[in-house]
C-alpha cells in the first residue's frame, strides 16, 4: 500500500480497506469493516458532573510547534474532533492555518496545511485560511469550515484535501460544489447519513450540503435578528457552531443572540436557552461551541466568561463545576465553575469526557470527573499562567503620529465604578491613550481577527474590537466620524426602511480571519477622547506597560497622600490631638489603607494614575527593620488581573473612586493587607498583637512600573502600648 502524507502524520495508524473506500483508525488495533460510529455512545451521562481540567497540549504561547504535548505550540486552536481510537484533530487558525492531530500518547503533528491560502492538494501541500470548526464522518473524512476561504473543505483518509463547496469568495448562492457561496462559515456538523451542515456565520443562515455537494439553505433570513418559526422566516445573529443528534435535531450556537437554538427535522426553529435577563454577567454569553451526546445531553461553550455549560434533555442548563477551584468564601476568587480563557470548539470522547480548545490560552484541555483516589494537581498545571513576556522592541502608538509619545491617562489596575453608583465596580483592565474626538485609531501590531464575534457595543461609549492579543475600546469600529466605513474589511449593516432602501447603520461586522497590519485604521475615537488597550497573554489580562511604547518615559515619583489604619469593625483608628498614634494589642487584626497615586511625564497636573506595586515594612523607631522586613513585603502587584470583577473590592477600600463615576475626586485607597499577585486575590490583615510594646514605624512601599518608589509621606509612626 502506498504511504501518504496522512498516513505518515498518523504515527502508528492502521489503514484498512472497506470495498473501495479507505478509512483509518487511530491506533494499531484490528477493527471490523463497515462504518465507524464516531459520536460518543454515552448512554448514562450524569447531569452537572464535577469536572477536573487536564492539560492535553500546548505551552500557552502563540506559535506553531509539533512534538511532545506540553512542548507543543498552537496559534488559534479552534475546532476539535475525536477519532474512534482517541486521536484528537484540531483546526489551528491564526498564523498556523493547518489541521493538527494529537495522538493518544500526546504527540502533536501536522495533518494538513501550513500556510495561508486556498489550495487543494495532499496533506501539508494544501492550504487553508483560518480554519474553524471540524467534523468527522463515519468513513473517516474530516470536514473543515475554512472560514477565511468561505469554503467547506474535506480531508479524505488518504490525506487529499479537496473543496466540497464554496467558491473562495464571500457571497450567498445555493448550488453544487464551487458554484455555491458562503460568507465566513465557522460552524460545521455531520450527521449519521453523511450530510454536512454549515453555520454560514456572516450570512446568518444554516446551510446543508448533500453527499453530491449540493448546497441548500435550511433556515435564516440573511439579516441578524432573533425569530423562531419555519426555517426561511427564522433569524439568527452570527451563528458559529452546530451539533446534530441521532434524531436529526440540529443545535445552533447563536452567538450574537447569546442563545442556543434548535432546527427540528420538520424545518422549524425554536430557542432552547437564553441568559436570564436579571443577570449582569450570566454564564451563557457568546456561545461558540456545541457537542451532543447519544443520550441527549448538550454541552455549550460560552466564550465570554469561559464557562462550559451542560444542558439536560429536559432543558435545564448550568456550568460544570471545577473540583479543583471551589467556590471561595471571600467572594473574590472562583465562583466554583470551570473557567477557561477563550474556549471555542468542544467534542465528547467515547468515555464521556470533553475535549475543549481554549483558543485564547493556546491550549487544549480535557474535562473529566476525578477518578477514585486521584489527587488534585498542585498547582493545577492546566490553568497555570505561562511566564509573563515583556516586549523589548518599542511599540508604535495607537494614535497618530505613531512614532511620537502621547499622553497616558489610565493604567491597569485602577478602580472603576459603575454609573449605577458603585464606586468599586471593576478594575480598569488596560492602558488609556488620550486623543481628540474623531482621531483615527491605528493598529499597533500585525494581527488577525480570531473571534467570530470580534466587536461589540455599536454606537456606545464602550464600543470596541479585539484584534489578535489586543482589544481597542472607546471608538467607532471601522467608521469615520460621519459613520462611513474606513475600508471594505468593515461590513456595515443597515436597517431596511419601509420603501426597501438601506437606512441608518445599526452594526458593523469584522469577520474572523480579517487581517490588519501596523498602522491600519481600526476606527475613530468617540466622546471619551481616548483609546483603551487591553492586552492578553495566554488568555490572561496582563499589564500593557509590558509593551514599551516609543519614547514613553516615566520619571515622576509616586505620591502617598495619607496612611490610615482601621480596626476589625471598619472604624478608623485616629491619634489624639498632639499625641502619637497608639495601638492596643487587643485590637488584633488591623487594616492598612494607603491613599496614593502616580503620574508620568507629559501628564496634566491633575491626572492621577494607579500604582504598579505596593507593600510595607515594619521598622523600629531608629529605622532598623524588624526580622522578616529587611525588604518590603510586597502585597499587591498589578501585572495580571483577577478573572472575577468583584475582586476590586478586596484591594480597594470603600472610599476609593473615580470622578467620572460620581466621586468628588479621584481616590485610590489601597487595602494593603489584601494580596494580589499573578492575578490571584488573597484577603488578609495586619496582626499587631504579635508586636511587643514599643515605638515603631510603618513604612509604605508604593512603586510605579518604572520602578520609582514614593519617598515623601511613606512613614507612619505608632506606639504599641504595654498591656
Amino acid at each position: 500500500m502506498k504511504r501518504t502524507p496522512l498516513i505518515a502524520a498518523l504515527a502508528g495508524a492502521t489503514i484498512l480497506a472497506v470495498g473501495t473506500v479507505f478509512w483509518f483508525t487511530d491506533r494499531v488495533e484490528p477493527h471490523s469493516s463497515g462504518p465507524v460510529v464516531l459520536t460518543a455512545p454515552v448512554a448514562n451521562t450524569q447531569p452537572f458532573w464535577p469536572a477536573r481540567v487536564h492539560l492535553l497540549a500546548g505551552d500557552g504561547q502563540d506559535g506553531v510547534q509539533d512534538g511532545a504535548a506540553l512542548a507543543s505550540r498552537f496559534s488559534d486552536p479552534y475546532g476539535v474532533a475525536i477519532g474512534p481510537r482517541g486521536a484528537i484533530y484540531v483546526a489551528d487558525g491564526g498564523e498556523a492555518n493547518r489541521i493538527r492531530i494529537i495522538q493518544p500518547d500526546g504527540a502533536v503533528s501536522t495533518l494538513a496545511g501550513g500556510k495561508e491560502g486556498f489550495t487543494d492538494s495532499l496533506g501539508t501541500a494544501a492550504a487553508f485560511h483560518t480554519p474553524s470548526a471540524i467534523a468527522l464522518d463515519h468513513l473517516g473524512n474530516l470536514y473543515v469550515a475554512d472560514t477565511g476561504n468561505h469554503a467547506i473543505r474535506r480531508i479524505a483518509p488518504d490525506g487529499a484535501v479537496t473543496t466540497l463547496a464554496g467558491s473562495g469568495s464571500p457571497g450567498y448562492v445555493d448550488g453544487i460544489g464551487r458554484a455555491a457561496q458562503f460568507n465566513g462559515p465557522v460552524g460545521i456538523a455531520v450527521d449519521d447519513a453523511g450530510i454536512v451542515y454549515v453555520a454560514d456565520t456572516y450570512n446568518d443562515r444554516i446551510r446543508r450540503i448533500a453527499q453530491d455537494g449540493t448546497v441548500t439553505t435550511l433556515a435564516g433570513t440573511g439579516k441578524p435578528n432573533l425569530f423562531d418559526g419555519p426555517g426561511p422566516a427564522a433569524a439568527f445573529d452570527t451563528p458559529s457552531a452546530l451539533a446534530v443528534d441521532r434524531d436529526g435535531n440540529l443545535y445552533i450556537a447563536d452567538t450574537g443572540n447569546n442563545a442556543v437554538r434548535r432546527l427540528r427535522p420538520d424545518g422549524t426553529v425554536d430557542t432552547l436557552a437564553l441568559p436570564p435577563e436579571a443577570e449582569r454577567r450570566p454564564a451563557l454569553r457568546r456561545p461558540v461551541g456545541l457537542a451532543v451526546t447519544r443520550d441527549g445531553y448538550l454541552y455549550i461553550v460560552a466564550s465570554a466568561g469561559g464557562r462550559i455549560l451542560q444542558m439536560t434533555p429536559t432543558g435545564e442548563f448550568r456550568p460544570l463545576q471545577d473540583v479543583d477551584r471551589p467556590l471561595e468564601p471571600n467572594g473574590f476568587g472562583s465562583d466554583g465553575s470551570v473557567q477557561l480563557y477563550g474556549p471555542r470548539g468542544i467534542a465528547v470522547a467515547r468515555d464521556g469526557s470533553l475535549v475543549v480548545a481554549d483558543a485564547n490560552a493556546h491550549r487544549l484541555h480535557r474535562l473529566a470527573p476525578p477518578r477514585a483516589g486521584e489527587l488534585a494537581p498542585t498547582p493545577a498545571p492546566a490553568l497555570a499562567h505561562p511566564p509573563l513576556r515583556r516586549r523589548t522592541e518599542p511599540m508604535p502608538w495607537p494614535i497618530g503620529p505613531q512614532d511620537s509619545v502621547h499622553e497616558v491617562v489610565g493604567v491597569m489596575g485602577e478602580v472603576r465604578g459603575a454609573y449605577g453608583g458603585d464606586s468599586r465596580d471593576h478594575f480598569h483592565a488596560g492602558l488609556d491613550v488620550r486623543g481628540d474626538v474623531g482621531a483615527t485609531v491605528l493598529a499597533v501590531q500585525p494581527a488577525k481577527i480570531t473571534d467570530p464575534y470580534a466587536n461589540w457595543a455599536f454606537n456606545s461609549l464602550g464600543e470596541g474590537m479585539s484584534v489578535g492579543p489586543l482589544s481597542y475600546i472607546h471608538m467607532r469600529v471601522g467608521r469615520d466620524p460621519q459613520g462611513r466605513a474606513l475600508d471594505p474589511r468593515f461590513q456595515i449593516q443597515r436597517e431596511v426602511t419601509a420603501n426597501g432602501k438601506p437606512g441608518k447603520a445599526v452594526r458593523v461586522r469584522v469577520p474572523r480571519g480579517t487581517r490588519f497590519a501596523v498602522g491600519d485604521k481600526l476606527g475613530t475615537l468617540n466622546a471619551l477622547s481616548h483609546v483603551h488597550l487591553d492586552y492578553y497573554q495566554g488568555g490572561t489580562l496582563v499589564n500593557p506597560l509590558t509593551l514599551p511604547f516609543i519614547d514613553f518615559i516615566d520619571t515622576v515619583t509616586p505620591t502617598i497622600s495619607r496612611i490610615a489604619l482601621y480596626d476589625a469593625a471598619g472604624k478608623r483608628i485616629a491619634a489624639k490631638k498632639g499625641q502619637p498614634l497608639r495601638l492596643d494589642r487587643a485590637l488584633g487584626d488591623v487594616q492598612i489603607v494607603v491613599n496614593a497615586y502616580d503620574q508620568v511625564n507629559g501628564n496634566l497636573a491633575r491626572r492621577k494614575l494607579g500604582l504598579y506595586k505596593l507593600g510595607y515594612q515594619l521598622l523600629r523607631a531608629d529605622g532598623t527593620p524588624l526580622p522578616g522586613f529587611e525588604q518590603p513585603v510586597i502585597t499587591q502587584t498589578y501585572d495580571r488581573l483577577p478573572r472575577n470583577p468583584d475582586a476590586v473590592k478586596a484591594v480597594y477600600a470603600p472610599t476609593s473612586g473615580i470622578t467620572v463615576y460620581g466621586s468628588a475626586s479621584t481616590q485610590f485607597d489601597y487595602a494593603l493587607n489584601n494580596r494580589l499577585h499573578d492575578g490571584v486575590i488573597k484577603t488578609g490583615s495586619w496582626q499587631i498583637g504579635k508586636l511587643a510594646p514599643g515605638d515603631y514605624i510603618l513604612r509604605i512601599h508604593a512603586a510605579d512600573y518604572a520602578g520609582q518608589v514614593a519617598q515623601d509621606g511613606r512613614d507612619l509612626a505608632f506606639v504599641i502600648d504595654a498591656e
